[in-house]
């Protein structure tokens, strides 16, 4: 990755590429690689929900409907599964880990097929910055109808790894 965030590759027709915009994260890169390179850390999503400053950044209408959705989310080393909706519980699989730069997971029970990774770069020793991106198998009228979505949920899933406390 020689110090940039990269360009996903190899893109079929129909795929769809949503890309969160860089956040920069107070911690080292290795202890950033390895929080989200073992999903069972990232069970501290639950507990930081109830933090009144993650609370203040989601719609008021909508903090039951994420709570509800936080509780759900199970975690394993190497799956994460969360319900979506009407669509049902949504699981994705890590498929490849390169040591403190980047983390590849696919979709294993989703109507849409996608592929996810989280790139993790240093800008000193004690700060890093990451980059999450989607690429999702989605038609024309699919990219229509969620792209906008699915951009939206890239950027808060790259505002939530950003707060989560790295040490």
């Amino acid at each position: 990755m020689n110090g940039e965030l990269t360009q996903a590759s190899g893109k079929k027709d129909n795929m769809a590429k949503y890309e969160s915009q860089i956040k920069q994260v107070p911690y080292a890169q290795s202890a950033v690689y390895a929080k989200i390179s073992d999903l069972t850390n990232l069970a501290v999503i639950k507990e930081r929900f109830d933090d009144p400053n993650v609370q203040a950044q989601i719609p008021a209408d909508k903090i039951e409907e994420v709570r509800s959705a936080v509780s759900q989310m199970e975690f394993t080393t190497d799956t994460l599964s969360t319900p979506v909706g009407p669509i049902g519980t949504v699981s994705v699989q890590i498929v490849d880990r390169e040591p403190e730069k980047c983390v590849k997971f696919t979709s294993t029970n989703s109507p849409v097929s996608f592929k996810l990774w989280i790139q993790v770069l240093p800008t000193g020793e004690a700060s890093s910055k990451m980059k999450v991106t989607i690429d999702a198998d989605l038609n024309f009228f699919m990219k229509q109808v969620i792209g906008s979505q699915l951009q939206k949920g890239v950027d808060k899933f790259a505002d939530m790894l950003a707060m989560i406390p790295y040490e």
